[in-house]
């Protein structure tokens, strides 16, 4: 009996709307899969969401081929991979990245840049734009979880981290995650 652990990573966009978390959800199980993990936002006036589903291959493959049926009865554009658990080669610690700024172009690309650099894995990021409280300025933040290599030198990556934001007039921290 194959007792390997099978997965499907879904992704699913479409007009946001009432109700499509929950026949997506339901779809899902009734295939026989189990969302172990996910993502959902609204993006404009778009609901965007990834899937992690866990399930035997045969059910997995039953979604697979419903995925046509699904997006004509959901209204949404919906793509399926295969994946496998993730393993880590090395050994990462999970930091935890805010940054604030005043909105201009290319924030994420310079942040991206730095760790990129470093071997330093993105492993989540949320950004949002909004106006700032009595001055109405236009602010962006960056929240992201890093995967650091353990071979790095934490202090020196935080100084320099901070260094390079402070000279780009980004308000930023570097800190592990907890717990």
């Amino acid at each position: 009996m194959d007792t390997k652990k099978t997965y499907l990573v879904i992704s699913a966009l479409g007009g946001d709307r009432p109700g499509i978390v929950n026949t997506l959800s339901k779809s899902i199980l009734e295939y026989g899969g189990n969302i172990v993990d996910s993502r959902m936002t609204v993006l404009g006036g778009e609901f965007a969401a990834l899937l992690m589903v866990e399930g035997p291959w045969n059910a997995l493959a039953k979604l697979e081929n419903a995925i046509p049926e699904l997006e004509d009865a959901l209204g949404m554009t919906i793509i399926a991979k295969r994946t496998q658990d993730r393993s880590a080669d090395t050994p990462l610690l999970p930091y935890m990245v805010e940054v604030v700024s005043m909105d201009h172009p290319g924030i994420v690309n310079t942040l991206a840049s730095f760790f990129s650099e470093r071997d330093i894995n993105i492993e989540d990021m949320v950004t949002s734009s909004y106006a700032a409280a009595h001055t109405g300025t236009p602010m962006f933040s960056v929240h992201m979880t890093v995967g650091i290599p353990a071979g790095i030198h934490m202090a020196a990556l935080r100084e320099e981290f901070l260094d390079y934001c402070d000279a780009l007039n980004l308000d930023a921290v570097l800190e592990p995650i907890k717990g």
